[in-house]
């Protein structure tokens, strides 16, 4: 296959990067594209120095696959270029989650939908993934019909300038320096945030709605409702979120358990109390603390973390195309 990644010097576009080559896809051709500040860097792929070159008319012509690993309004801008070139777009910005027309994937969930696509199809949210992966398995056993939501999510789910923000608050706050927050509204390090994205009509933020706009769309669960909270914490990597949910169906712990042992991309830890550290620089989504909800009649809780650079974003891109390739 030829392969082509857009924001391939970002965090999630040089993932994206190793993903391929963990997951041995079968590339012949690999180009890559940023910004003009990154012509002609140079980044191993597959044993060979790639150059990085910058998006121009015609660049995407001959490729299978493009990758994109940057912001909406870029995604947006080249998507017309890329489906007329012929190639299938996997994008990760919010720019066409939305949109009825592009299917919005997680292969373990509902992979299917990606062959149903008209050259777009879209990667959820990185906490939508890594909540949908940990809850799908009691979904399968009856639909859920409510949840709640607490999302803890690490600071490079805003990017690198989000990691170099907590370490440089870090050494400023050792050395009794003034530091003003550029990344975050407020001071990250040991503090956390509860707002991420600005806030819609009902009060509630863009990301905290993506719980249940894109959840209902991947599990294919039109009537689901969600109270979501997301909170950014003063943690690297991995994502951690809480969940309360209510199927149609009063479920057993037994059954719960049971749930979750022939499905993919997920672990039960043993001890039942999965961490960030843990969860990082892997694809797998642990879940613990599994126990019968107080308020909901028949309802489950649980906690889940996960890698929201790699599932919550590159590796689930890649495992699209390994999806629609198989």
């Amino acid at each position: 296959m030829k392969i082509g990644i857009v924001g391939a010097t970002g965090a999630v576009g040089r993932q994206m990067i190793k993903s391929l080559e963990e997951r041995k896809i079968d590339v012949s051709e690999l180009r890559l594209f940023a910004s003009p500040r990154s012509l002609g860097t140079k980044i191993n792929c597959f044993g060979e120095d790639v150059g990085v070159q910058v998006v121009e008319d015609g660049c995407f012509k001959g490729l299978d696959y493009v990758l994109g690993a940057v912001e909406a309004d870029l995604s947006e801008k080249y998507a017309a270029d890329i489906v007329k070139s012929g190639a299938v777009f996997v994008d990760n910005s919010k720019a066409f989650r939305m949109d009825p027309n592009v299917p919005l994937v997680v292969p373990e969930i509902n992979g299917e939908d990606a062959k149903h696509n008209n050259g777009i199809i879209s990667n959820p949210n990185c906490s939508t993934i890594i909540t949908c992966m940990a809850v799908y398995p009691i979904a399968k056993l009856s639909p859920i019909k409510k949840m709640i939501a607490s999302t803890y999510q690490a600071v490079s789910g805003a990017g690198m300038h989000g990691i170099t923000e907590l370490e440089e608050e870090i050494a400023a706050l050792a050395e009794g320096r003034d530091f003003t927050p550029k990344t975050f509204t407020k001071q990250i390090a040991y503090n956390c945030i509860p707002l991420i994205s600005s806030l819609t009509e009902n009060g509630y933020s863009g990301e905290e709605m993506k719980m249940q706009n894109e959840g209902r769309k991947i599990m294919h669960l039109p009537d689901l409702n969600v109270t979501c909270t997301c909170v950014r914490v003063p943690v690297f990597r991995s994502h951690a979120i809480s969940v309360s949910l209510q199927c149609e169906d009063p479920l057993t712990l037994d059954e719960v358990f049971n749930a979750y042992k022939d499905f993919p991309g997920v672990k039960l830890t043993e001890d039942g109390f999965p961490t960030p550290l843990e969860t990082s620089d892997q694809d797998t989504v642990f879940v613990g603390r599994i126990r019968k909800d107080l308020v909901f009649d028949g309802g489950v809780a649980l906690w889940c973390c996960g890698d929201q650079i790699r599932k919550g974003a590159a590796s689930n891109a890649v495992q699209i195309i390994e999806y629609l390739t198989k």
